[in-house]
């Protein structure tokens, strides 16, 4: 597929998807948002690729959703977006491959939406992050009302929601809502050797813990600790398991198959 908005590129297993829409912050209007869900499908269908790195070109990684295309929304066009949107970040969260959001610049909004519904957030020193959307009269409409409670509790959650403060990489990092903070220089290169190291391991198992960990925390401990090991026991019918263990005992590296 042709993309109009984002820029694919897959190098020695890492696969990236760069939102590409620099003259308006890369905005989310709805064509980006349909391109970004035929992209992370087309990650997912590609062997090749084994962690997706998501990120903006330029000075944001996208400043929000597109306002001027959502003004003139009626109640049901605007619940109909909302879904849309969902839709599009649950397909994110929900691929069978870790997907890294690497994020340069301003994540507000339906931008900092889309990076919480990676699995790992790293971000340079001059991000920005907020769910500003009070500011314009209404609420968060892509997740963040239910994702960012998950990741930095109830309370700093409505916080941040309620006031539609704006807040720094290290504040970000310190509330829990990013794994880490790079200069802006050392940013990709700082998610391409986390892909890379993730990209070493199973790639079965790697997709099977980000499976137990998604359901699992929806579900009380029990019913996930049951969960997981149904899991483990999946495991064991892999030729990546075999491999894995027989690497070593054998004290050597494992060459994983994806099988």
């Amino acid at each position: 597929m042709a993309y109009e908005n984002l820029i694919l590129a897959v190098e020695e297993s890492i696969g990236t998807i760069t939102i590409n829409r620099p003259s308006v912050l890369n905005a989310l209007n709805t064509a980006t948002l349909q391109e970004l869900k035929c992209a992370a499908l087309e990650m997912q269908a590609d062997d090749s690729v084994k962690v997706i790195i998501l990120t903006g070109a330029e000075r944001a990684f996208a400043a929000g959703a597109d306002i001027s295309e959502m003004m003139p929304m009626t109640a049901i066009q605007g619940a109909e977006h909302g879904r849309m949107g969902q839709d599009v970040f649950s397909t994110i969260e929900n691929l069978g491959k870790p997907v890294i959001a690497a994020v340069n610049g301003f994540a507000l909004g339906g931008g900092c939406e889309l990076a919480m519904a990676c699995d790992i957030r790293v971000a340079s020193e001059k991000a920005k992050f907020g769910q500003p959307e009070v500011k314009l009269g209404v609420t968060p409409g892509f997740g963040g009302t239910q994702r960012l409670p998950r990741l930095v509790g109830r309370a700093k959650a409505k916080e941040l929601i309620f006031t539609g403060d704006m807040i720094g990489a290290a504040e970000a990092h310190r509330i829990g809502l990013v794994n880490s903070v790079f200069p802006p220089e050392e940013l990709m290169g700082a998610a391409r050797k986390l892909a890379t190291q993730i990209a070493a391991n199973g790639e079965i198992a790697v997709s099977l813990c980000k499976r137990a960990i998604n359901q699992g925390i929806e579900v009380d401990l029990g019913s996930g600790c049951a969960l997981e090991a149904e899991i483990f026991g999946l495991c064991f019918s892999t030729e990546d398991q075999k491999e894995g263990m027989k690497a070593f005992i054998e004290k050597r590296r494992a060459e994983f198959k994806r099988r």
